[in-house]
């Protein structure tokens, strides 16, 4: 099965970002910045260059949440609806 990703606009400090891996493969990459950053094994620019990764993908994550909440949301209003016709 192909990775889902979507691309995102290049920030303001003209560095393109990265495509944004689907919700499953951002909170394994996670795990993992974690993991890393917690090893204490890290330069401190690698450390910060990881949390801003990180962090990128946290935002990616909730904006992933946020749509499949919408999404649910839109769908139970669709059967509530649908009840109320019966």
């Amino acid at each position: 099965m192909a990775k889902k990703t979507t691309s995102k606009k290049t920030p303001a400090g003209g560095v393109p970002a990265q495509p944004q891996p689907s919700f499953e493969d951002a909170m394994e990459e996670l795990e993992g910045i974690v993991d890393a950053i917690e090893s204490g094994e890290l330069t401190l620019e690698a450390s910060i260059a990881a949390y801003e990764r990180g962090v990128a993908l946290v935002a990616g994550c909730r904006e992933s949440l946020s749509g499949a909440e919408q999404r649910i949301s839109d769908l139970t209003e669709r059967l509530d609806g649908a009840d109320d016709t019966e």
